[in-house]
């Protein structure tokens, strides 16, 4: 069996509900593909909606801005005044971003997908992606299975890719010179998160904050990543961690441990002395979940012929925090735009959707090459260095600045009052002077991204040769 539609969009999750919506609001006949019962749209994987839950306000105001659509509770859990970076030694709280909200992400996805139908999108659940269909180099459809098993054959003039970071339509494009169909390993970080009902012991904010988000740098809590502590309504709370491969081996290795994901999480949960007494909140089956997230620069180019992708799928979430809500949600309602105009120009061709790759890059993407490598940095430091510089080298308006790509004004002629002690610290904060060169290096040739397909392999070649450089420099080291 065939069926046709203007726009097919793999994926039910946050980018791709907002990018069907996008698409059918201006008349389109849009097809929403998701692998989940209805229930359950855009559940990630059998364990739930895994995720921090956190999104900056300043990304609701985009999807407000674009199409008007506005959240409250339920779907909006608890508003937090900022995202807060604590030390190892829990000294130091910088400020890391602004407002926003922690989300109750079941409810969250149902609105979404409620704004997709509301304007004519047809939503099929359960249905598995497999792969693209291919004809004459384009991207015509995709084929599956839907909720019978019976093998399926959806064609439309363009495919919008949001099914995630272990997508089957990127890895199973044509060879190209334009999308990525794999994802290093180095640039992923394995996640696990519970979300806990519980009594307070007692009060201590750099543990648990019920107006802010916390992040924790520690490489030994969590090497080459971040724990997080994230507030939710009531006394319950989004807990979890993201560690990456190399630096948990290299962690392992050098303290004689056998430490897996899972076994850090319990000790994460376990130190924490407000949380006493934790239960599972498992409602929707939501408890407790593991996952994968790609922390670097979005894929170079979001576009092929008569394909689009969007948040994960695209390696979207910052490199930093691996907040991958925001630019979900923007690049959805872009990759919608995109698709409406090249279906409006007749043309489904790279260079005719190439204008969706400049937008996205202006509206989230031109900062994150810069982030990429300011983690490259982080997980080559130890947690002594980590103390220190947080102690000496960073102010909150610097850390600030860094968060949003911004460049932060660190200067020998600035800093020459500092007393760095041992050569240790004298080197971190060099090569802080290193990264941030590097940043705002990156930064220029982003404010550059090619309007044209025609320029895009040279200004790659620029931006593989800079990141290249930095992280040749900058190794795991977390011990």
């Amino acid at each position: 069996m065939e069926d046709k539609y203007d726009v097919i969009v793999a994926g039910a999750g946050m980018a791709g509900s907002l990018a069907a919506a996008v698409a059918a609001k201006s008349g389109l006949k849009v097809a929403l593909l998701d692998r989940n019962k209805e229930h359950e749209v855009g559940k990630k994987t059998n364990w739930g909606w895994v995720c921090g839950d956190a999104v900056a306000d300043s990304h609701l105001k985009f999807i407000k801005e674009k199409i008007g659509l506005t959240f409250d509770y339920p779907e909006l859990d608890v508003k937090v005044d900022g995202v807060l970076v604590i030390s190892p030694d829990m000294q130091y709280r910088i400020p890391f971003e602004g407002e926003g909200y922690v989300l109750n992400r079941p409810a969250f996805e149902q609105k979404l997908n409620h704004e997709a139908r509301r304007h004519g999108v047809e939503y099929i659940s359960e249905f598995e992606v497999e792969g693209p269909i291919i004809e004459n180099n384009y991207i015509s459809g995709v084929f599956g299975k839907d909720k019978e098993m019976h093998h399926k054959e959806l064609r439309a003039k363009v495919v919008i890719d949001a099914l995630g970071v272990a997508t089957n339509l990127r890895r199973k494009l044509p060879e190209n010179l334009f999308v990525d169909r794999v994802i290093d390993i180095a640039d992923m970080e394995s996640t696990g998160r519970f979300i806990y009902d519980f009594e307070v012991d007692h009060e201590d904010l750099n543990y648990y904050d019920p107006k802010n988000a916390l992040i924790h740098l520690n490489q030994i809590w969590a090497p080459g990543g971040y724990g997080w502590v994230f507030p939710k309504k009531g006394n319950r709370v989004n807990i979890g961690l993201g560690i990456q491969k190399e630096s948990l081996e290299i962690r392992n290795k050098k303290l004689g441990r056998k430490d897996t994901l899972h076994s850090l999480i319990d000790e994460y949960v376990k130190i924490n002395p407000v949380i006493k007494n934790p239960t599972i909140h498992n409602a929707n089956n939501n408890g407790k979940g593991y996952w994968s997230v790609a922390v670097r620069r979005q894929l170079d180019s979001l576009v092929f012929n008569g394909y689009l992708g969007a948040g994960d799928s695209m390696a979207m979430p910052n490199p930093i925090s691996a907040g991958g809500i925001g630019p979900a949600l923007v690049s959805g309602i872009l990759a919608g735009e995109s698709a409406v105009r090249a279906i409006q120009n007749g043309d489904m061709s790279i260079s005719s959707m190439w204008q969706y790759n400049v937008d996205f890059n202006e509206a989230y993407g031109k900062k994150t090459a810069g982030l990429e490598v300011f983690r490259t940095y982080l997980q080559s430091l130890n947690n002594d260095i980590i103390n220190y510089g947080m102690r000496m080298f960073i102010t909150a308006k610097e850390a600030e600045d860094l968060s949003y790509g911004r460049i932060p004004e660190l200067s020998l002629a600035k800093k020459a009052k500092i007393a760095l002690q041992g050569a240790a610290n004298i080197r971190a904060f060099n090569n802080l002077l290193y990264v941030v060169k590097k940043m705002e290096k990156l930064n220029r040739i982003y404010e550059n991204y090619p309007r044209s397909p025609e320029e895009f392999q040279k200004w790659r070649e620029l931006v593989n040769k800079d990141m290249e450089e930095a992280k040749t420099r900058f190794k795991p080291n977390p011990i």
